[in-house]
C-alpha cells in the first residue's frame, strides 16, 4: 500500500443507530438507502459487510489515519456490527465505496479520498451526485486497473436511465428522475428501501400469522372431527352392547320356551303312560 499524504478526514454526517444521518434529505436519502438496502440485499451474506460513515483506520499506530465514506462494502469479512474498522485487524479494506458528493465535498471526493481509495485498494469507487451541482452524469464509477483508478462508461436506457454494472456487488447502479437504484440484473427486481423492506416484512408477518391462524382453524376443525368419530364410535359400541344384551334376552327366553316345551312333552308322555296303565288295568 503507497504512502499517501491525507489529513484526517472529517464526519460530514451523524450517525444514528448504525445508520448514517446527512445534513439535507438530497444526500440523506440516498445515503440511507444505499447503507439499509444493501444491508437488506446482503442479509444472508455472513461474510459481506456493509456501513456507512464509519470510521476506517488504516494505518496502525496512527490514530490519525482514517476515513470515513459514505457507504462501502467489504466482501470476506464478517457480517457483524463494529464500533470503528481497523484494515489491519480485519485483513482487507473496503472493496467498493460510495461518496454522496456534492460541491461541499467535492474537493476531499475527487482529490484526497480519491487517491486514498487508490491506494488502500479499494476496487471500485463511486460518486453520485443527487442534486446535479457538478457532476455529469450525476453518477461516476471508477475501477482499480493497475494500480490506478479508471473510469466505467455509463449507459442510457430508452427511458433516459442511466446504468452502470457494479462487478464487486454484482448489482447495477440505475439513476432515474435523479434518484439511485441498486438493481439485481438477474432477477431484475431493484434492491428494496427500508420503507419497502418493512413493507415486506410486515406483508411476510401478516402472511405468516394467516398461516398460523389458518393452522389452527384446521387443528380445531380436526380435533372436532376425531372427537365426533370418537363419540360416533362409542354409539356404535353402545349399540352393539344392546344389541348383544337383547340378543342374549332373546337367547335366554328361547331356552326357557324350549324348557318348558321339554317339561310339558314330558308330562304329557306321562300322562300318556298313565291313562295306558289304566285301561290296562280295566
Amino acid at each position: 500500500m503507497r504512502n499517501v499524504a491525507l489529513a484526517p478526514v472529517e464526519i460530514d454526517y451523524p450517525v444514528t443507530d448504525g445508520v448514517p444521518m446527512a445534513e439535507t434529505d438530497a444526500q440523506g436519502i440516498p445515503l440511507m438507502y444505499a447503507v439499509t438496502g444493501l444491508r437488506d440485499y446482503f442479509r444472508h451474506r455472513h461474510d459481506v459487510y456493509v456501513s456507512g460513515n464509519l470510521l476506517i483506520y488504516y494505518e496502525e499506530g496512527n490514530p490519525n489515519t482514517s476515513v470515513a465514506p459514505d457507504v462501502f462494502v467489504v466482501i470476506g469479512v464478517p457480517s457483524h456490527t463494529r464500533p470503528i474498522y481497523k484494515v489491519w485487524e480485519e485483513g482487507k479494506g473496503p472493496d467498493f465505496v460510495l461518496e454522496i458528493t456534492s460541491r461541499h465535498t467535492r474537493d476531499r471526493d475527487e482529490g484526497p479520498k480519491r487517491a486514498l481509495y487508490e491506494s488502500l485498494g479499494v476496487q471500485e469507487y463511486w460518486q453520485y451526485d443527487p442534486t446535479g451541482d457538478y457532476l455529469e452524469p450525476p453518477l461516476r464509477g471508477l475501477r482499480l486497473e493497475g494500480g490506478a483508478y479508471r473510469s466505467s462508461a455509463p449507459t442510457w436506457t430508452e427511458d433516459e436511465t442511466l446504468v452502470m454494472f457494479s462487478p464487486v456487488l454484482g448489482l447495477e447502479l440505475r439513476v432515474a428522475g435523479g434518484e439511485l437504484r441498486f438493481r439485481d440484473p438477474v432477477s431484475g427486481e431493484n434492491v428494496r428501501t427500508l420503507t419497502e423492506s418493512n413493507e415486506e416484512l410486515q406483508r411476510a408477518e401478516r402472511e405468516r400469522q394467516r398461516e398460523v391462524a389458518a393452522r389452527q382453524q384446521e387443528a380445531a376443525a380436526r380435533q372436532r372431527a376425531e372427537q365426533g368419530l370418537k363419540q360416533a364410535e362409542q354409539e356404535r359400541l353402545q349399540q352393539e352392547q344392546a344389541r348383544q344384551r337383547a340378543e342374549s334376552r332373546l337367547a335366554q327366553e328361547t331356552a326357557a320356551r324350549h324348557r318348558e316345551a321339554e317339561a310339558r312333552r314330558t308330562a304329557e308322555a306321562r300322562v300318556a303312560q298313565l291313562e295306558a296303565l289304566l285301561r290296562r288295568n280295566d
